[in-house]
């Protein structure tokens, strides 16, 4: 019988990982020692090892430790094995007709927004934008959700080393305000635009894929004349549970006996 590798230096990396994924806003030296009982010295050299290779990044100003972009790339790559496209696109043909607006699908990509694809209506005006297309994070409803996927301080980390454009006259520039819309994303599942990316137009977006695997929503986008208020009302309650059918549905495929599901973070 061959006996399994013990490597303690690769468990210990993984409990540490998996500890800080849990917390959104990160953890430092002392409480990663402290909750797993390692010496502080071990969590140290630990975690300088995995921000050398980008599993971790270090806030230079609290000190705490939250997921790095390496684990999201490598994360990418395993979420490639499910087709993402294949299992939204009926879902999101059943809301292109039942809002008659364009279905965008897409994924957080670093500092932007990917768009991975669209359904359009038959109608002979609409907004459309070719797949493979990125957006800025900070514009539009598809950005105030991934934001409210993050953590708090990743947030406002990016919010304030990108800045916020003003696209528009409507566009929110002031901080406060744009994290208060953050807020209330996070709150409600989905979040909205009224003409604040592009003039004349209204969107609203929820998260299909948050917490530690990669980021990925559904928006719709139609023109202000045709969707007042109320109609606004009902495509944010289409639209978040559009998403949430699409996330059953990676669910399903990935945990097939239902019993290991996990919610979305």
């Amino acid at each position: 019988m061959v006996k399994g590798y013990f490597a303690p230096s690769v468990k210990k990396a993984f409990e540490i990982l998996k500890l800080v994924s849990k917390k959104k806003e990160g953890l430092g030296i002392s409480e990663i020692a402290r909750d797993l009982q390692m010496a502080k010295s071990t969590v140290h050299g630990m975690t300088s090892a995995l921000e050398e290779l980008g599993a971790v990044m270090r806030d230079p100003e609290s000190k705490r430790y939250t997921l790095g972009f390496t684990l999201f790339e490598l994360g990418k790559i395993a979420y490639s094995q499910i087709d993402l496209k294949e299992m939204a696109r009926p879902v999101m043909e059943q809301l292109m007709e039942r809002t008659q607006a364009s279905v965008f699908l897409g994924a957080l990509n670093w500092d932007h927004v990917t768009i991975l694809d669209i359904v359009e209506p038959p109608t002979e005006l609409k907004i459309t934008s070719p797949i493979g297309t990125t957006i800025p994070l900070l514009a539009g409803a598809a950005g105030k959700v991934f934001l409210s996927l993050m953590g708090e301080e990743q947030a406002l980390r990016l919010i304030h080393s990108k800045g916020l454009v003003r696209y528009t006259p409507r566009s929110i520039t002031d901080v406060d305000e744009y994290v208060r819309e953050i807020e209330k994303a996070r709150e409600q599942g989905f979040a909205t635009d009224d003409e604040e990316y592009i003039l004349g137009v209204r969107a609203v977006a929820a998260p299909i894929q948050g917490g530690t695997r990669p980021m990925s929503a559904i928006w719709v986008v139609g023109f202000k004349a045709s969707l007042d208020d109320e109609r606004m009302k009902a495509l944010a309650e289409h639209t978040r549970e559009s998403a949430e059918a699409i996330r059953g549905k990676i669910e399903m495929h990935v945990f097939p006996n239902h019993s290991q599901r996990q919610p979305v973070e």
